[in-house]
């Protein structure tokens, strides 16, 4: 096995284990988040417009945690395969565009 192969392998490696380890912190920051709200709703003894605001808090936290890592996911992904060479192919196939002339001059 070459130099070349062993680094891709270890490149392949840590990027599985980077996706893994960002999707585990945001789920336990999920699991965190939902375990506060559940204790702040216990807490508050049904102060029904609290619990709402609490609970619609959470939501929003968790949802806007999960978003920003898948997004920030997928864009990794694309950067790195346009980095590869997959950018390169894909504008290879598409057909060229005929140049425009210029329209023409006015005289007066």
């Amino acid at each position: 096995m070459s130099r070349d192969d062993t680094k891709a392998i270890r490149d392949v490696e840590l990027e599985k284990d980077r996706a893994r380890y960002g999707l585990l912190a945001v789920v336990i920051s999920n699991l965190a988040i939902a375990g506060v709200a559940i204790f702040g709703v216990w807490r508050l003894d049904g102060d029904k417009s609290v619990i709402v605001g609490v609970l619609s808090a959470a939501f929003t936290a968790v949802s806007s945690m999960t978003t920003a890592y898948l997004g920030i996911k997928a864009v990794s992904n694309t950067a790195k395969s346009i980095a590869l060479g997959d950018g390169m192919a894909r504008q290879q196939q598409a057909p060229p565009v005929a140049p425009t002339a210029p329209p023409p001059q006015r005289t007066p």
